[in-house]
């Protein structure tokens, strides 16, 4: 039965872990695959920081930002009108030394072409030769192949250079196109690799300018890789590169065009040559408003602005005072660019290996919402989940895009399914077995119940239990010398810390008669050390019971004193009663003797005894001794029982002089030798009525001897 329930669980745990995997990778879902590689970013920026310092970047940008709008001579003036110092500035950046210099920005017209009516003529006649300077510094840097223009492709209609400046870069020669790809959700992760212009492949704007910083050549494969320079650039989604970005804004160090106009203005050769000698330079616009894109740095970014070492004093830098969720396009084509140079784009695992770390995952939580409860479950996949962040962020270090989302998506969901069907079908018998057992068992029991390989049969069964039975001495005359109300506050009382104590041990309280208490260990949970858990609860329950007399109002009015008797034995358990009525309980020779061994304790002067049998069954935690040899009432064979004084480690000198004592004196005693027995017993007559009854009966029988059929063993006839 337990195995197929095993088996059950495990095939519907299995099934929740697939389904939950399966939908987490699946297309339905495509619009948060890209998540993890954002939250990533974000987390390794927080972490480590970034990777690179700065003046290390391979790539820099000649940003036309609000500086440059506001400054002078541009402040209203249109750009078309700024080509002529676009051209300055783009010589002095290359005689600084820039390996290669890209514009990702179009400037599709020249003013030089406009055919608005000025004067008498048209304005585009009126400026003839306007941009000349421009295209001199574009013709100049296209001969060494250090200039590359860029182009927005949309089908038949792409957006591109003017028709001078295509003519002085030598056409499609030094034009790449600057087009990037978005996600489901809008968000630029990827950087298509090359292009097919005019039938031809041609490589994208970061590639191209990687290619030339290293005066290499991109080997496209058949299968859309590409190589450069001996770097295999992973690829997850064909023929686009995943972008590895950092975090900040101080990765690509950044000059305002403003400012390197005035430089250039200046003649200050030197310090275009430290700025720019052996760079990758790209010129375009850093706006607040324009040519913004999400990108997986969305939740990593910084303040924008022109932040490396400005070349003059004039001018007020205009920097954005927040931080926004998107950034300026061109930073996306200047962090691939640097991801081709450094070998370090970033490693998205497929869908298949996606599925199966989340698989992985999903099958822990279902497993987990099977072996705990729902809080426990809970927080040990929300522990899963933050170790396999760490891990995560730990690899991305290296450039490795683990997935989170995906995985903490599907075992959020085997978590909670598997916890629904636990609910609705694997809890079904521990919540019928709930509601019989609740009002009557205790919830640790009924737990270890239900955990047990070995339910109880309803109906009843044999097993092997400790039986526990205790009783109030002279309870009856404290019943008639107080009221009602004060007898009942006093035993609710009683019984309630009494039935704690049982039941943190692990026993089951079957029933209360008047005062006394009938317990059980070892039943309906099978429990291997019920022995040993009544012997502790006896004593807990006397120490409990010293307590109350002392410190209890009622009880030091009326202090009570209590009997306990433990046997070990078999005993029918089970739901026992009529058809309509019945209680679990138990019942045989088992609880008989327990009940005797109580009232012995009358005739002893003791607290506690025990029989033989559950004095071997305890082990040796315990302190006992041994203090007869009797027959009780309804039985002919005669038993050995013991008193428990004490936990072993809590024996006292006096508790274990006195022990020996006893057991020398009932050695003699059995032994025929009385006057030896009588002065063995003698020695703790005084405290120890055991001791003292032995004693006399010794003294007795030494000036008496007794027939040769005298028996050493007590029969009790009274309970």
């Amino acid at each position: 039965m337990n195995a197929r329930r095993v088996t059950r669980d495990a095939i519907a745990a299995t099934a929740i872990a697939l389904a939950c995997a399966g939908i987490a990778v699946s297309p339905a879902l495509d619009r948060i695959h890209g998540l993890s590689l954002d939250i990533l970013t974000s987390l390794r920026f927080e972490m480590f920081g970034n990777r690179y310092k700065p003046e290390t970047s391979p790539t820099v940008v000649v940003a036309i930002d609000e500086e440059s709008y506001r400054a002078a001579p541009f402040k209203g003036s249109p750009t078309l009108t700024w080509t002529g110092e676009i051209g300055r500035v783009l010589n002095a950046v290359v005689e600084g030394g820039a390996k290669v210099v890209g514009f990702d920005m179009v400037i599709p017209t020249s003013i030089e072409q406009s055919e608005i009516p000025f004067a008498e003529g048209l304005l585009g006649e009126k400026v003839r030769g306007f941009d000349r300077d421009f295209l001199r510094a574009l013709a100049g840097a296209a001969a060494p192949g250090k200039v590359v223009l860029g182009e927005q492709l949309r089908g038949s209609d792409p957006i591109r250079p003017s028709p001078g400046q295509r003519i002085a870069v030598r056409q499609q020669q030094n034009i790449r196109p600057l087009n990037t790809v978005t996600d489901d959700d809008d968000v630029v992760r990827r950087m298509p690799l090359s292009f097919t212009v005019n039938g031809a492949k041609v490589p994208g704007m970061a590639l191209e300018l990687a290619a030339r910083a290293q005066n290499a050549t991109p080997e496209f494969a058949a299968d859309g890789s590409v190589a450069l320079a001996g770097y295999k650039v992973p690829i997850t989604v064909s023929n686009t590169m995943t972008v590895n970005f950092e975090g900040g804004a101080d990765d690509i160090p950044t000059y305002s065009f403003a400012d390197l106009r005035a430089c250039a203005l200046k003649g200050d050769k030197d310090y275009f040559k430290r700025a720019f000698d052996g760079k990758i330079v790209l010129f375009g616009t850093v706006l607040d408003a324009e040519d913004r894109r999400f990108t997986s740095k969305r939740f990593a970014t910084g303040l924008e602005g022109a932040r490396a070492t400005r070349c003059t004093g004039d001018g007020k830098p205009v920097l954005t005072s927040f931080k926004r969720s998107s950034i300026a396009g061109i930073y996306i084509h200047a962090t691939a660019v640097n991801n081709l140079i450094r070998n370090d784009a970033a490693v998205e695992l497929g869908r298949r290996a996606t599925f199966g770390i989340s698989l992985l995952i999903a099958a822990l939580a279902a497993a987990g919402a099977l072996l705990f409860a729902p809080i426990g479950a809970a927080a040990a996949f929300l522990l899963l989940a933050i170790v396999g962040i760490v891990d995560a962020v730990v690899a991305f270090k290296y450039g490795t895009v683990i997935p989170i989302v995906e995985p903490f998506l599907a075992g959020l969901g085997a978590l909670v399914l598997t916890i629904g069907y636990r609910f609705v079908v694997a809890d079904k018998d521990r919540r019928l077995l709930q509601k019989s057992f609740g009002l009557y068992l205790a919830p640790d029991v009924i737990s270890r119940m239900l955990s047990s390989s070995k339910l109880p049969e309803l109906g009843g069964e044999t097993r092997e239990v400790t039986v526990f039975f205790s009783d109030l001495e002279g309870f009856s005359k404290i019943a008639e010398q107080i009221t009602p109300d004060a007898l009942t506050a006093l035993m609710n009382e009683y019984l309630s810390d009494m039935t704690d104590i049982i039941e943190s041990h692990g026993g089951y309280v079957d029933k209360y008669i008047g005062d006394s208490i009938v317990a059980v260990f070892g039943a309906p949970a099978d429990d291997p050390n019920h022995a040993a858990n009544a012997a502790r609860a006896a004593l807990d329950c006397c120490s409990k019971l010293a307590e109350l007399n002392r410190d209890s109002p009622a009880f030091q009015e009326h202090p009570l004193a209590q009997r306990i008797g433990i046997n070990s034995g078999s005993a029918v358990v089970g739901n026992l009663g009529s058809r309509r009525r019945f209680n679990y309980s138990v019942m045989g020779d088992a609880v008989n003797l327990a009940s005797r061994l109580e009232g012995a304790n009358k005739f002893y002067g003791t607290t506690i005894i025990a029989s033989e049998a559950t004095m071997q069954l305890a082990g040796d935690g315990f302190a006992w001794r041994e203090l007869d040899a009797i027959r009780v009432k309804g039985r002919t064979q005669a038993l050995k029982i013991y008193e428990l004084t004490a936990r072993s480690s809590e024996l006292t000198e006096a508790q274990q002089k006195a022990a020996t004592d006893y057991a020398e004196g009932l050695a003699h005693w059995r032994a025929r030798e009385f006057a030896s027995a009588a002065a063995s017993f003698a020695r703790s007559a005084e405290t120890d009525r055991a001791a003292g009854m032995f004693r006399d009966r010794a003294q007795e029988l030494a000036a008496s001897p007794p027939g040769a059929d005298w028996d050493p063993v007590r029969t009790l006839q009274e309970k």
